[in-house]
């Protein structure tokens, strides 16, 4: 980056507002591709304000959509490209079980995904891995390709190699107008920059960026509680750092999904968090009164006491990360109605970043005018009535 006193260049072939997972993706496939681009970023990096901060993401082949496992052959290539460009280690194979009801079709769509031997019943679960306990009716499906993605390396990786090709990230510098036009021009609180194509992947910042521009997308910006759980004995349940990640759908317990990751974060300290939070204004997340009621916290305890019984059913710890969610939890990848020039990449809906490099490349593709490498149509913008008429 440019130091302050240094004269800073103004143009570029593209700018990308936004420096988290799925911005810094962008602008990476943008630089491989040779286009000078400049990535935003409000906050000085790192920073722990948005969605992409903190050390673990589950990454999976089994997605009950079928939009998504289409793409994930493509992401787990991708993934593994940027480990070997950075000698970086970004991901550890540790299987992943999914847990519902019998017969539940979001469940079943993920058992055709990867076939029936995948499916385990609560004997084989039990079998396989000590530390769950599935309950009558219950069965679970194994991905076994699934793992854990280190996600402040990964990110830290990216940006390196996007800086490695050319590319420019200007940190610390908050959009305070955007100007639309032939090449539209940016105004942050470091300088004025222009572009003839703008990529918005501002997180929960997105909704407000792009109401001036006559665009309000039904994004919802969530606080989520990120919990860690303690093993009440170390080592001797199958929940600690050798067991899977687990997902849940369909069950009455969780009517929103529960999942967790293993103890790689904390010693003995299993990550296990609700799919859902509470509405917040991304300015003022951390802004929450200690004593705020954490229903979140009392869905999991009781989950944990009747499917992990070897973790305490308290949190030993407490983060707290944002999602962005659209009414449907697919994302938005498309161009803004009006102005074809200003691209948007928004909505991850909490499961957007094990598929930040096939977004990157989507939108990188989209930018230079290409037929996109995968469907586009579950992630436009007209899916959602009345936003058209938004539009100035």
């Amino acid at each position: 980056m440019a130091a302050p006193s240094q004269p800073q260049k103004a143009t570029f072939d593209v700018i990308v507002i936004g420096a988290g997972i799925q911005g810094s993706f962008t602008a990476y496939h943008l630089a491989q591709r040779h286009r000078d681009t400049l990535l935003l970023e409000q906050f000085l990096l790192p920073h722990s304000r948005g969605s992409s901060h903190g050390q673990s993401r589950i990454i999976r082949s089994v997605y009950p959509q079928q939009h998504y496992s289409r793409m994930m052959p493509d992401s787990f290539n991708l993934w593994q490209q940027l480990e070997a460009e950075t000698g970086t280690s970004l991901y550890r194979q540790t299987g992943l079980v999914v847990l519902g009801p019998a017969g539940d079709p979001a469940l079943e769509g993920c058992r055709r995904s990867l076939g029936d031997q995948q499916l385990l019943d609560a004997a084989a679960l039990a079998r396989r891995f000590p530390g769950f306990q599935l309950h009558a009716g219950e069965v679970a499906v194994l991905d076994g390709t699934a793992g854990v993605l280190f996600a402040d390396r990964a990110l830290r990786a990216v940006q390196e190699v996007f800086r490695q090709h050319g590319g420019t990230l200007r940190d610390g510098e908050k959009v305070l107008h955007i100007e639309p036009g032939a090449m539209v021009t940016i105004t942050t609180t470091g300088g004025v920059y222009r572009a003839p194509q703008l990529i918005i992947t501002a997180g929960a910042w997105t909704g407000a960026l792009l109401e001036p521009l006559g665009l309000r997308l039904p994004l919802q910006p969530l606080r989520i509680n990120v919990c860690y759980w303690r093993e009440k004995q170390p080592r001797s349940t199958g929940v600690g750092t050798a067991s899977p990640c687990f997902l849940t759908l369909g069950l009455s317990q969780a009517p929103h999904g529960i999942y967790g990751l293993p103890a790689l974060e904390y010693p003995g300290m299993v990550k296990v968090c609700h799919h859902h939070g509470t509405p917040t204004d991304p300015d003022k997340r951390d802004q929450v009164p200690s004593d705020a009621p954490c229903p979140d916290i009392a869905v999991l305890s009781s989950f944990i006491s009747s499917y992990l019984p070897g973790l305490e059913p308290r949190p030993a710890l407490l983060e707290t990360c944002m999602y962005t969610n659209t009414p449907d939890e697919d994302f938005i990848l498309d161009r803004h109605p009006k102005f074809s020039n200003i691209l948007i990449g928004a909505g991850f809906s909490g499961h957007g970043f094990k598929l930040a490099p096939v977004v990157g490349k989507l939108l990188c593709e989209l930018s230079l005018g290409e037929e996109p490498s995968h469907s586009m149509a579950p992630f436009s913008i007209t899916r959602f009535p009345g936003v058209l008429q938004a539009v100035l």
